[in-house]
């Protein structure tokens, strides 16, 4: 059987359904209507083994039965099918119930950190950046090591970042075993929780869209919801720290883990956001959590 060449087809080959309509929403996203009435969103990866990879994240998260994820119609090297979610307004009752859920899908775990889903790819992506997914046995070295200083040197090389501005996050990533805090294990994550990825679905709950899923350290997700804002997000903190309260000093640690999206953000989009890694690095230098 030939390989789908159209969202149109996609869809239909992974839902066994005829196709009544389509309507493309961005460059890479369809949203297509299928003969029984449904709607489902069909996504063309735009790197090798992208669709594979999301489509694995959202299955892992699924399986922990906590936060909402659209369900995986199918999927193959260069398609993803899933259900459209129907969306509503955000509320704080729904952030306080997303917290929960984010705080039990941490807790159903990872085997180590830089763990990819089961069947996921080692060479991942967050958003449209390569994202290596290789295994490490603590958080701050692992953190440094296949997180940072990757994105760090590609900064360099690109000019974005001056050499001797990047010794300020080098000595973080040096003293990441003081700044990180208290041991924790390797939670289940998002991976690319900033706003854009959370949807408040018209049935009062949260979905969580486009995972870069991968075990990691739990404050991860939460500087990721922060960094670009999120709508209700004292609730969401509530709810989560009703359910898996935080180590001392977690809010003064938010610069360390936004130093990650912060750098592949300047490689993509260029030297404001390499500002802000700056300004995350130093601020964690002066002021350790």
């Amino acid at each position: 059987m030939r390989p789908p060449t159209s969202p149109s087809a996609a869809a239909a080959r992974f839902t066994g359904r005829s196709v009544t309509g389509e309507r493309p929403l961005s460059g890479s996203l369809t949203e297509v209507t299928l003969d029984d009435g449904h709607t489902v969103m069909v996504k063309r990866g735009d790197g090798a083994g992208a669709a594979r990879a999301e489509a694995t994240g959202l299955r892992w998260l699924a399986d922990a039965g906590t936060v909402r994820v659209p369900a995986v119609r199918g999927d193959d090297e260069r398609w993803l099918v899933t259900d459209r979610v129907a969306q509503g307004r955000a509320s704080a009752g729904a952030a306080v119930r997303f917290g929960r859920d984010l705080a039990a899908l941490h807790a159903a775990g990872a085997p180590a950190f830089g763990a990819a889903p089961p069947g996921g790819p080692k060479d991942a992506y967050i958003g449209l950046a390569p994202m290596r997914n290789v295994t490490g046995s603590d958080w701050p070295s692992w953190y440094a090591e296949h997180r940072v200083l990757p994105y760090l040197r590609r900064a360099v090389d690109a000019g974005t970042l001056r050499q001797a501005e990047a010794a300020d996050v080098e000595r973080v990533c040096d003293r990441l075993p003081e700044l990180a805090g208290p041991a924790e294990p390797p939670a289940r994550l998002h991976g690319d929780l900033w706003n854009g990825n959370v949807l408040w679905g018209a049935d009062g709950r949260v979905h969580l869209i486009d995972p870069a899923a991968h075990g990691g350290h739990r404050e991860t997700d939460l500087a990721m919801l922060r960094l670009f804002g999120c709508p209700h997000l004292d609730r969401i903190l509530d709810g989560y720290q009703e359910t898996a309260p935080l180590a001392d000093g977690w809010a003064g640690r938010v610069g360390v883990h936004q130093l990650f999206p912060l750098l592949v953000h300047a490689v993509l989009f260029g030297r404001g956001y390499a500002e802000q890694a700056l300004t995350a690095a130093r601020t964690a230098l002066r002021h350790p959590g």
